[in-house]
């Protein structure tokens, strides 16, 4: 076996440049110029499965996101009244909190028709409280009967 034939069975490629192809003593010295440029013609561009997915799918998957995105911010279930006049006013009282007192007891006494629960939000909302907890002395709002 000849060297050349070794590297054409190791790696597909002719001694010459070409891959599989027969070179033809006119080209021979085309190949083997200076500038190492080949023929001039090049072979056409090929994507493999991965590569079409790339540049196609990544662009349509954001795409697909972006429009997803946009149309959630269009049509927020959530709505602000279009005028004062719909608006409801919350009737509250004010309370300060007392020794030993929680918002279970404030809702009890506050509201005891109404399931504690209820009002414990309903409290913890309109003084804007991150947790259910209250210090001796603060001002609450609680709604009113």
């Amino acid at each position: 076996m000849s060297a050349s034939n070794a590297f054409h069975d190791t790696f597909g490629q002719e001694a010459s440049g070409g891959y599989g192809r027969p070179v033809s003593p006119a080209s021979a010295g085309h190949t083997a110029s200076a500038s190492g440029a080949g023929c001039g013609r090049q072979a056409p561009l090929r994507l493999t499965r991965r590569g079409r997915f790339v540049f196609f799918g990544v662009p349509l998957i954001l795409l697909a996101a972006l429009i997803l995105s946009f149309s959630g911010f269009l049509n927020a279930p959530a709505k602000a009244s279009e005028s004062a006049a719909e608006l409801s006013l919350t009737r509250t009282v004010s309370v300060t909190v007392q020794p030993g007192e929680s918002l279970w007891a404030i809702a009890g006494s506050v509201a005891p028709e109404r399931d504690p629960r209820d009002v414990v939000a309903d409290i913890v909302q309109l003084n804007n409280l991150e947790a259910a907890r209250v210090l001796p002395g603060q001002t609450l709002f609680v709604p009113a009967k």
